[in-house]
């Protein structure tokens, strides 16, 4: 495990993080970048898949775009990365639209929704069906560029200091859990927590709150969850698959080269495709240790908790297909119609397929 006081140390966001923000050196045609992120330095998972994509934009781009990555707290606190973008204090950032309700619902849907697409799915939605243009067009109004560069999967419903044996136990449940996954388990009953990664260890620990979900195993393990609540939930509805973003100032990305805005967008297409297989290799390694070494106690979660999950969110999407703006309404019809074909192909393919590998036959272990 990483050194947990690392991850847990932040920095406020005052004269002395004004002043590293200053305006970027530009010398012999070489820009530099800064990269502040919503994640605790080198935090497994998003952490790392940020410092992956500002090195090989860098290196795509033969140092003419060097980026350097600042963990939430060096320049900029991790709920305030998204602002300090959009006003140009930073010229990229780090982190997941689900934290950026507050700012719009729209934005919400690129990242993830309760019992919505796969990571897969949301990728096929943004490069090859419109999501993109949509992407574009809500980021625009703050004066944002957005790519998805990540996603975790399949997310856990996370940790619990006691057991979960219906839909009950989740009223006046102090839950961290951010976005509209938060606003899924609001009208379960629980008392919904927002708090950046970084935060949640301590939380738990002294109590003030009962219960967190925030990734899976391999990045859950890094922060220390176990050694606070013994429980740890599956499957996580609220998470299908949870996207992260590269998010640049779009005055800055104007200005880039044709070239170099290339560089940004594939190096953002493969860091999509890194990071999203790596959680698969990390996760099942993570949770073995957590189970053997650590005494985590696996639960599944009952099944009148996950009918009454996917009833609020089915209320929760109704709600934004009659959003009084717009394009929060446009945006989340694409993206009912996509889930609706997405799932329709999967009835053929990844879901029976994953239906026959359950089947009781003979295979090697």
């Amino acid at each position: 495990m990483l050194n947990r006081r690392k991850f847990l140390k932040t920095t406020a966001a005052g004269t002395a993080a004004a002043t590293a923000l200053a305006t970027p050196a530009i010398s012999q045609g070489k820009i530099e970048w800064r990269m502040v992120t919503a994640w605790p330095p080198n935090l497994p998972g998003p952490g790392t898949s940020a410092n992956w994509l500002a090195d090989k934009i860098t290196k795509m781009s033969e140092g003419k775009l060097s980026v350097k990555v600042y963990a939430a707290g060096q320049l900029a606190p991790a709920a305030g990365v998204f602002d300090a973008v959009s006003r140009g204090a930073a010229e990229m950032f780090h982190a997941v639209p689900p934290y950026w309700r507050g700012k719009s619902p729209g934005i919400v849907l690129f990242g993830n929704f309760p019992f919505g697409m796969l990571a897969g799915e949301t990728h096929a939605w943004m490069i090859h069906a419109g999501g993109q243009a949509l992407y574009d067009e809500i980021y625009a109004r703050f004066g944002l560029k957005g790519f998805l560069c990540g996603n975790t999967g399949n997310q856990w419903m996370g940790w619990f200091k006691r057991e979960i044996k219906s839909v009950e136990d989740f009223k006046g449940l102090r839950y961290r859990s951010p976005g509209l996954a938060g606003e899924l388990y609001r009208r379960l009953g629980a008392a919904v927590v927002q708090l950046p990664g970084g935060e949640i260890f301590p939380a738990l620990q002294a109590g003030t709150i009962d219960a967190a979900e925030f990734i899976g195993p391999w990045s859950d393990a890094a922060l220390g969850f176990h050694q606070a609540a013994k429980f740890y939930y599956w499957p996580g509805v609220q998470e299908p698959s949870s996207a992260e973003e590269c998010v640049v100032n779009k005055e800055k990305w104007d200005k880039l080269s044709t070239e170099l805005k290339q560089v940004i967008e594939v190096a953002c297409m493969a860091t999509y495709a890194y990071s999203t297989q790596e959680y698969i290799v990390r996760n099942p390694i993570a949770l073995k240790n957590l189970v053997e070494k650590n005494g985590v106690q696996v639960r599944e979660a009952p099944r009148d908790v996950l009918i009454a999950a996917g009833n609020a969110a089915g209320q929760i999407m109704s709600e934004l297909l009659e959003d009084n703006d717009p394009l929060v309404k446009k945006i989340a019809a694409a993206y009912v119609a996509f889930r609706h074909s997405a799932i329709e192909n999967a009835k053929y393919t990844e879901t029976a397929m994953a239906k026959a590998r359950e089947l009781p036959y003979k295979f090697p272990q």
